[in-house]
């Protein structure tokens, strides 16, 4: 029997000029960094995807270029989360969601919805924007993460909220955002935004073993008991989690070192 979920790490994106010389082969084509990255690195978060829509024939491209096991978490359209009225979504998701997606496969990872720093938690209207959140699409099962930025998040209200949508909360290691630690889905998502471009692994070593832990702990069913919970008087589930790390945004450059270097510990 299983008793650990996979644990995945990652970086944002593949394609960035300072990983030439850092993480790529010398002369490596840019038509195949996407296979030297899918040969060193479990995941892979797409940031495109918020920005426009991709054709079918690309998702089944980046699908053949990535070996078994691989996947891409792909971050929703701005459209579907810079609104007002999020109940008012639907057009939105269901075209992000028709775009050809599921081309991906068994590489469709977890789909982020990300709201602007400003948005604030409204509990109804979130409520029905997580109703328009579909479980499938074209038959293949959907894993879905919210990434709330606003401190009015921070409630345990939000937090059951999630969990009664079986959605996953961005644990965020960042200098300003708030942290949502709380287990609320069948799998943990983490963005770990503090790296430095002056670190060979982007987090120092030490950093590196203690999200080590971190990840494991989520994997194997429970919370880091040195994170601190939204709903502290809320116990979730004892069960076997996949997990996903990506390191983003701090420390860029060498953000590929330091997903090696914590899937290496995990």
């Amino acid at each position: 029997m299983t008793t650990s979920g996979t644990i995945r790490t990652g970086i944002g994106g593949w394609v960035f000029e300072p990983w030439d010389t850092s993480f790529y082969p010398p002369k490596l084509p840019k038509t195949r960094q996407l296979q030297h990255a899918g040969s060193q690195l479990r995941a892979i978060e797409v940031n495109g995807t918020y920005y426009g829509s991709q054709k079918p024939a690309t998702f089944a491209k980046w699908a053949a270029d990535v070996p078994d096991g691989f996947v891409f978490s792909l971050k929703a359209s701005r459209y579907c989360t810079n609104r007002k009225i999020l109940a008012e979504a639907e057009p939105s998701i269901t075209k992000f969601l028709t775009q050809g997606i599921t081309e991906l496969g068994d590489r469709l990872g977890p789909i982020l919805w990300q709201f602007m720093p400003t948005k604030k938690f409204e509990p109804d209207d979130f409520a029905a924007f997580l109703a328009l959140l579909p479980a499938e699409q074209d038959g293949i099962a959907l894993r879905h993460v919210v990434e709330a930025r606003h401190e009015s998040f921070c409630t345990p209200e939000f937090i059951e909220l999630l969990a009664r949508h079986n959605v996953a909360a961005v644990c965020a290691d960042h200098d300003t955002y708030p942290m949502l630690a709380d287990v609320t889905s069948d799998f943990v998502y983490a963005r770990l935004q503090r790296g430095s471009d002056e670190i060979a692994t982007c987090y120092p070593p030490e950093d590196i073993d203690l999200w080590a832990s971190r990840l494991k702990t989520y994997a194997a069913g429970y919370a880091p008991s040195d994170l601190s919970m939204i709903a502290p008087d809320r116990t979730a589930e004892k069960r076997p989690r996949d997990v996903f790390a990506f390191f983003i945004t701090g420390g860029k450059v060498n953000a590929p070192a330091g997903a090696i270097a914590l899937q290496q510990k995990v």
